[in-house]
């Protein structure tokens, strides 16, 4: 399998000390791979956008493809989406079959199985909307609670209408009920009771901190203003009222980059690196990485690293650049710390020193 060496120069107390990466390529000649989970050490369950499941074996790379009953349309930036595994259950998001060309960003659960997963849909994006954008997707678990983004299907202003899901992070119990400290329940009567969090335009990457237990998100902006951030109880990051630094696609203004009574990102992309998947690293192979976001894009293609404290940006680092083209997932090896990344060239790679 090809092999990829990198060696990236950091200036430490005025030493310069080099430290080598190397990538790895799994396999290759999938078909647009989305997303992927760990199910054990070895072994990992993933998704193809056009509606295939698959489990990998990473020692001896066998793939076995697993049956399911989800009514996936791929349209545009849809199909088969996020996919986690925790404690047997498989949890995936996909742009589900409304009719009539419509979809919705839904999210079901099954139990695991090597042959047919039977999946229920535990949430459904309300209303479906003809559009081929901005589904969001990316699943996260915390303190027994299923976090979701659905992107705002490109309807600007829907991201604004609590009443509607489009344009919001959703937190929902892990069997699809409601929990009973939403914002709905609290201060914003009304509020769709799954809603989380409003504002924002097309969240592709969430991740859970093991360092302070705080969901961190990034979110496309539209010509420039990808943003990195937090995902808050009853908060409102702005879209389209905002435009995070970003023009439209006209050239045409959005709106500030921020103003007060709405969330502030940590980090803005202008222009726009089309940020895409990330995670918050913890692991053993990358040590002095510990706590920072690891951060992938796509029309970048480019793996960042972003230091912060107490939501204050610190810095920015490219770990690397046009190596494995737009990078879809990234996931860390919870033994090893080893990171492992999808990218839309069909391939799977590891990322070691």
């Amino acid at each position: 399998m090809k092999k990829i060496f990198i060696f990236l120069f950091f200036f430490i107390s005025s030493n310069l000390y080099a430290l080598e990466i190397r990538l790895e390529k799994i396999i290759d000649s999938l078909d647009k791979p989305w997303s992927l989970s760990f199910i054990d050490e070895e072994n990992i369950i993933f998704t193809e956008k056009s509606g295939k499941l698959y489990t990998l074996n990473l020692i001896n790379k066998k793939i076995s493809e697993i049956k399911h009953n989800l009514s996936i349309l791929e349209v545009g930036q849809g199909g088969l989406l996020d996919i986690l595994y925790s404690n047997e259950q498989i949890y995936i998001s996909y742009s589900e079959n409304r009719g009539d060309w419509k979809t919705s960003t839904s999210v079901a659960k099954g139990e695991f199985n090597q042959k047919k997963i039977v999946f229920k849909n535990i949430f459904r994006a309300e209303p479906p909307i003809d559009s081929g954008y901005h589904f969001g997707s990316r699943l996260v678990i915390k303190d027994n609670h299923l976090y979701i983004t659905a992107g705002e299907r490109g309807e600007g202003m829907i991201a604004q209408d609590a009443s509607q899901h489009p344009g919001s992070i959703i937190r929902i119990n892990l069997d699809g009920s409601i929990p009973k400290d939403n914002p709905k329940f609290k201060n914003k009567k009304d509020w769709l009771p799954e809603i989380f969090q409003i504002g924002v335009r097309n969240p592709q990457g969430m991740s859970l901190s093991p360092f302070d237990n705080k969901i961190y998100m990034t979110n496309h902006g539209a010509r420039g203003g990808d943003w990195f951030g937090t995902a808050n109880h009853g908060e409102n990051y702005g879209w389209k009222i905002l435009g995070w630094g970003g023009t439209n696609y006209s050239g045409s203004k959005i709106g500030p980059k921020w103003k007060p009574g709405f969330t502030k990102a940590i980090k803005y992309w202008v222009p726009s690196i089309a940020v895409s998947a990330m995670t918050i690293y913890k692991g053993e192979a990358f040590k002095k990485w510990s706590g920072d976001a690891l951060i992938t894009s796509l029309k970048d293609q480019s793996l960042r690293k972003i230091k912060f404290k107490d939501n204050e940006f610190i810095s920015e680092e490219i770990i690397f650049k046009d190596k494995i083209g737009r990078i879809r997932d990234i996931k860390i090896h919870k033994e090893t710390g080893e990171i492992y990344m999808l990218s839309d060239n069909g391939e799977l790679w590891r990322m070691y020193k």
